[in-house]
């Protein structure tokens, strides 16, 4: 199971998971919730006190990930394969443009 810290702004959001049967769940912060109830990362995923869950990583997250040439130096440098989505967001989006932000939790940081 992979996760990643989800950043709105300098607001923690909530945890993006890949489960081990290969699920991909989204869930807000109860905190997030509570103070920041209009501030959405997209518009189909409302801020709410539920899970999102796909088979797919989510759209929005798929496109934080890079493409084209600088696709391939990210896959190169951290070989990654193309093809692993969720391996490609937690290493390559922590500095996003724009206001999201995922930061990988590591299974120590879960002890």
């Amino acid at each position: 199971m992979r996760k990643g810290k989800v950043f709105y702004k300098e607001h923690f959001a909530g945890i993006i998971t890949e489960t081990d049967d290969g699920e991909f769940v989204f869930l807000y912060d109860g905190n997030f919730v509570t103070e920041h109830p209009k501030e959405f990362i997209t518009f189909s995923m409302p801020v709410a006190n539920k899970p999102y869950t796909d088979k797919r990583l989510f759209p929005f997250f798929d496109g934080l990930i890079p493409e084209g040439w600088l696709l391939d130096i990210a896959s190169a440098t951290w070989k990654i394969n193309k093809n692993d989505r969720m391996g490609l967001l937690l290493a390559c989006c922590r500095n996003c443009i724009g206001a999201v932000s995922v930061i990988p939790i590591s299974e120590d940081d879960e002890k």
